[in-house]
């Protein structure tokens, strides 16, 4: 999801910094960037020019105290509420004052996030969807402090990286997850209990809702780990059995089965 962000960031004009768990992390990063940009050349999509330009616009950091100057800082690691919030009270103590500090969180809350800093009026939720360069959405959410300055910077921001944005309020799983992942998860059920097979599944919810992908495939694409932290956010935020996550979800996760990222998950992918 950040290499995602960094390149469509990148693309609509602004200066990037990438950091990740290490300066070599960053640099594999801008070179996996590299790699699309070539390919969207080769396509058509881009011009030669355009990709070289976008290219430029991307550097990486060593660690986030490379971020002392920046404008506005999306966290992009792994659906973690510990991990989110560490990254949030370090990011507080580098980033300008002045600095906005957006979450891609797909499900934690905006308002703990912020609570973790000392300027909570500049944390909000900027939820893209995977993967980025392609999908139009951004999901923005207010935490409880959210100042109306702060939404609608971000709101021009992703404007400018050509996304659709729509406001959530900051409940678990927001709008979009609140609604998919249920129906995943359901979808997990109904194969566990026999009801069709996973291919059967897919191709019911692809050929009977028009939907481009069947739930089950797009599981494995977002990662039954994430799936799996999502459902317990929902389960434990909102305290109802219906998103109690399904026991065959966890049995996966349990056996490392995460979906495309490790090779196997409802399908078997080549990496």
């Amino acid at each position: 999801m950040g290499i995602g962000i960094a390149q469509t960031a990148a693309q609509a004009g602004f200066q990037v910094l990438i950091a990740d768990q290490s300066r070599n992390l960053a640099d594999q990063a801008l070179q996996k960037i590299s790699i699309q940009l070539k390919k969207l050349s080769e396509k058509g999509k881009i011009t030669e020019k355009e990709a070289k330009t976008t290219l430029v616009q991307i550097s990486p950091v060593d660690g986030i105290k490379g971020f002392s100057q920046i404008d506005l800082a999306i966290e992009a690691v792994s659906e973690n509420t510990e991990l989110k919030f560490k990254l949030f009270r370090q990011l507080d103590e580098i980033t300008p004052t002045s600095a906005i500090l957006a979450s891609n969180t797909s499900s934690i809350s905006i308002t703990a996030i912020a609570a973790q800093t000392s300027r909570p009026q500049k944390v909000i939720g900027m939820h893209f969807m995977n993967p980025v360069p392609i999908m139009k959405l951004v999901e923005g959410i207010r935490g409880l402090q959210t100042s109306d300055e702060t939404f609608s910077t971000v709101k021009q921001a992703s404007e400018k990286m050509g996304k659709v944005f729509i406001e959530s309020k900051d409940q678990p799983g927001f709008a979009v997850n609140r609604i998919l992942m249920p129906m995943i998860n359901e979808a997990i059920t109904a194969h566990h209990e026999g009801v069709a097979s996973i291919e059967d599944i897919d191709t019911a919810m692809k050929q009977g809702t028009n939907q481009p992908m069947g739930p089950l495939a797009l599981a494995d694409f977002i990662g039954l780990d994430t799936c799996l932290a999502i459902m317990e956010v929902l389960h434990h935020g909102l305290g109802d059995s219906k998103y109690r996550p399904s026991p065959l979800l966890r049995q996966y996760v349990a056996a490392g089965w995460l979906g495309k990222k490790t090779g196997r998950g409802f399908y078997r992918y080549d990496i």
